[in-house]
């Protein structure tokens, strides 16, 4: 026995029809808003998380330069 798809073209109203294509419309809007959402919230947090990271780097690398300096100081 074959199962008919509940919307199927020609069936109903044409009003309902287009109800449930602006529910459908709706529904995806809305799931849209809310991955941008994360999206935008998860791009923060790596913006925020690559500046950490940048800063710790620059950090790391004055205190290279420093020590460097000093071996080099102390090898002559």
């Amino acid at each position: 026995m074959e199962m008919a798809w509940p919307f199927v073209v020609g069936s109903g109203s044409s009003s309902s029809k287009i109800a449930i294509d602006n529910k459908i419309e709706q529904a995806m809007d809305l799931v849209k808003s809310h991955l941008m959402l994360a999206v935008r919230e998860e791009v923060e947090l790596l913006r925020k998380q690559i500046n950490q990271l940048s800063e710790r780097n620059a950090q790391l690398e004055r205190e290279n330069y420093i020590l460097r300096a000093l071996r080099d100081r102390h090898r002559q």
